[in-house]
Parts: structure tokens; sequence; C-alpha cells
């Protein structure tokens, strides 16, 4: 009998992806929250599991060689699980690099651009004092739009972004799901709009994305949890 993963995970578009593979791939998992707002990603025992202070993190009790291992950052883990299962990766070489092209494209360029968006728009306006910037807004604003617009291209000629759903879809879809934040017009994007609504209505999906949906809070009211997140490095 397969022992669970244990996931350690907060309801965000990174945390999302990792509980929507485990519930795509049939895996059983434990749930360990890591409240970022509180600091518990700071705490010793977290950094153990992954160094740079971030989630989401699992541990995996049955590894590569059947020894528990512990892995940090999404693109990883991703890979890890897909490589573990045999799903969601592609079933040629051909089909396996265009999954990791566009898992790569959302780790280094959507991810890091619709998190600035997200921070420039609507979180440094409302912190204490206020950090109102038009040139970070504009410049994350217009980032976003054009990686949208490579994204929609691309859905032009696909159902799913690398050919069959894969972990690409996994890693993209939470952050493109969150477009009204980012102050894009979906308007602009009709193929991306469609596979939103295609990857959303999947069982796996809403149930990775309704995991601990309740502990999300609203971080242009929460102070404090400004100051643990935006209020430098420890």
């Amino acid at each position: 009998m397969t022992r669970p993963i244990e996931l350690h995970y907060w309801p965000t578009p990174n945390g999302w992806k990792i509980a929507i593979a485990l519930e795509e791939m049939g895996l059983p998992y434990n749930v360990h929250l890591v409240n970022i707002g509180a600091g518990d990603q700071f705490k010793a025992e977290f950094l153990k599991i992954s160094p740079n202070n971030r989630m989401p993190a699992i541990v995996d009790p049955e590894g590569p060689d059947g020894a528990p291992i512990a892995i940090f950052e999404s693109g990883a883990i991703l890979q890890y699980l897909a490589r573990k299962t045999g799903m969601f990766c592609g079933s040629t070489e051909r089909e396996r690099i265009e999954v990791d092209k566009w898992l790569m494209w959302q780790m280094g360029g959507l991810g890091p651009m619709a998190g600035q968006a997200h921070h420039f728009l609507r979180y440094a306006p409302a912190m204490e004092p206020a950090n109102d910037l038009p040139y970070a807004k504009e410049r994350y604003r217009n980032e976003v739009a054009r990686l949208y617009g490579v994204l929609d291209r691309q859905l032009a000629h696909h159902d799913y972004v690398a050919g069959p759903y894969s972990i690409a879809d996994m890693a993209i879809w939470p952050w493109a799901s969150l477009w009204e934040g980012q102050e894009q017009t979906i308007a602009d994007f009709p193929n991306m709009a469609a596979w939103l609504e295609r990857v959303g209505a999947r069982p796996g999906v809403q149930a990775g994305r309704a995991l601990a949906a309740d502990q999300r809070s609203n971080l242009q009211d929460d102070r404090e949890a400004q100051k643990v997140l935006f209020g430098g490095r420890r």
C-alpha cells in the first residue's frame, strides 16, 4: 500500500499546483498547513524541508530508493510526481520536452510576473505607508498581458498547453485563474478563457483548489501578515 505523501501547504497559487497534482494523480497525502502570514515558513523544522523558506514542499516516505525524500520548489515537485506516477508528463520524448518547456515558462515567467503584478497592484498600495507606484503597476500589468498573449496563441491550436493535459496545465492554471487581480481583460484572450473553464471543470482541479480554502485571507487588510511577507529577509 502506498504511504501518504506529506504535503506542506498554504492555499496560494503555488500551493494549489501541488494539491491539484496529488488529486489528479490519485496519490494519498497528509496536509501540514504552513501559515505564511504567521511566519510558519521560517520555523526550523520547515526549513529542514524547504531551505528557501517557501512552500509548497513535500516529503515522500517512499522516495526513489525506498527512503524518504524532501522536495521543495513547485516545478520540481510536479516533475517528481509525474515521473513517480508516469502520469501527465508526456508519453514520448517530444511530448516530455513540450511539457518541460511550458512548465519552465510558468516557473520563470508567468509565476514571478503575475506575483509581482499582485504585489504592486493590490498589496503595496494597501500597506502602511502606502506604496502606490505607477511605473511598477504598469510594468507588471503589461508583462502579464504579454505572457497571456503567448499563452492564448498557443491555445489557439491546442486544447491544453503542451498537447495532452499535463503538469504544465496544473502549473499555469492557478496563476491564470487570478487574471482579475492582475487587472487583465479576459476578452482579449478568448482561447485562454476557454482553457480556464476546461481545466477548471476537472474534479481534481476543483478539489485541489478547494483545499484549505477557508484559510485564505485578504492580505490587503492583514497588517501583521504584510509585515511577515513583505518586511524583508530573515
